[in-house]
């Protein structure tokens, strides 16, 4: 297993020219070390992977991998629409000593199952770290159905799925025929709780990104027994949840983080600033938080 509990889907924070801050970057390694977020998961949605060039990516999985020095797992996103592009990118990650990847489906080409399987196969077939499959079809046009999970679960190193289709039955369906050592990891955050109930072994979340220690107790409490805690800080945060994808994610979590002082700079287009109104909802669902 790659990690069990709270991954956080770190955001790629930029300066006031929209580079990549590298020394920002190493305060949020230490920032997630110090508040027990069980995994770093870089270059993925929340880190604008779409808007890095592959030789940003590059930088970034490789000075993660230096600066969290083995005290957390580094997990890089390496998918691709291009099969040839994916397979470059997971062997760097794997040369340079991440300890996990995640692929997001194919996007925009909409692919066929047996599509998504080949290209699943070849990029396993090129490195020896596990793989999580990344299944996000409301971002992709791409739904990894359930035979082609357990096809695809059989691969030695293809370990675990991120399920954000927030298809319950589904991810039902996937958990009661997947075998014990493939693990779901919950991929939006107001479905911690329910994913964790059908045996899931954790969430890789954005809102980890502000309550990184509060996202790693509501599994610690679940997996020790105590659900009615871990319901509660599920339920605590629920509001802040809706209102951090009241615009697309990253927007309102980079708002936010600025908000409260962890300055990650904005967004590169197409992503613009957030609308003032959404803005003020957010603002106020986090400040009733704290009040």
């Amino acid at each position: 297993m790659l990690f069990k509990g709270s991954g956080v889907a770190l955001v790629t924070p930029f300066d006031k020219n929209n580079y990549i801050d590298f020394e920002k970057l190493e305060y949020l390694i230490d920032y997630h070390i110090k508040n027990k977020t069980d995994a770093l998961v870089i270059c993925g949605t929340s880190g604008e992977s779409s808007t890095l060039s592959n030789d940003e990516k590059k930088k970034l999985i490789e000075f993660c991998v230096k600066k969290a020095c083995g005290k957390i797992p580094v997990i890089a996103g390496t998918g691709s629409n291009n099969t040839n592009i994916a397979v470059e990118m997971s062997k760097y990650a794997n040369k340079v000593g991440a300890d996990g990847l995640l692929i997001v489906t194919p996007y925009y080409n909409k692919c066929t199952q047996e599509g998504l399987y080949l290209h699943y196969k070849e990029i396993a077939r090129s490195v020896d770290i596990p793989i999580i499959l990344y299944n996000v079809p409301t971002r992709t046009s791409v739904n990894i159905e359930t035979d082609t999970v357990i096809k695809l679960s059989k691969i030695k190193n293809i370990c675990a799925i991120k399920e954000a289709s927030s298809n319950i039955s589904q991810i039902s369906e996937i958990a009661s025929k997947v075998d014990k050592d493939f693990y779901i990891y919950s991929g939006n955050d107001d479905q911690i709780l329910p994913i964790l109930s059908l045996g899931g072994a954790g969430v890789i979340s954005v809102l980890a990104n502000v309550f990184p220690k509060e996202v790693h107790d509501i599994c610690k409490n679940y997996f020790k027994g105590d659900i009615n805690k871990a319901r509660d800080l599920q339920f605590k945060y629920f509001d802040l949840i809706k209102k951090l994808f009241i615009e697309v994610n990253p927007i309102p979590i980079k708002e936010l983080m600025n908000y409260i002082d962890i300055n990650v700079g904005g967004v590169r287009l197409p992503l613009s600033s957030m609308n003032k109104s959404n803005r003020d909802l957010l603002i106020k669902s986090y400040e009733d938080i704290l009040n």
